[in-house]
């Protein structure tokens, strides 16, 4: 079946929801299409991400034509205790992982740079 990515096995960082969050942040006007094939999900799977994001108030839309443009809401507290008791907000959590990003896609940075591990 075209379209599918394939499964995943084991445990990753990151949640799904994270990840389809991430690729939002990175495009606010990506098809569902296209946030599946790069988070490597179905459609069905993004479309129910989306709609949960959406229903806690991390995420909106407005359809423009016959697309959507997402608003992510960066003052949102993470769901979990341990990031909630912190206050910890989505920007926080889209920042780091667009400082990941930007390591991996600019030659020229260095991995020396990073700060060290505690």
């Amino acid at each position: 079946m075209d379209g599918v990515p394939e499964p995943h096995n084991g445990w990753t960082f990151l949640t799904n929801h994270a990840r389809v969050l991430a690729a939002i942040a990175d495009n606010q006007n990506a098809r569902i299409r296209d946030i599946a094939a790069y988070c490597r999900l179905t459609e069905r799977a993004v479309q129910k991400i989306i709609a949960d994001l959406e229903q806690d108030g991390y995420l909106s839309h407005t359809r423009e034509g016959r697309g959507n443009t997402y608003q992510i809401d960066p003052t949102r507290i993470l769901r979990h205790p341990a990031e909630a008791s912190l206050g910890v907000t989505v920007a926080s959590l889209l920042s780091l992982l667009a400082q990941d990003e930007a390591h991996r896609t600019d030659p020229s940075t260095e991995r020396a740079t990073a700060p060290p591990l505690r």
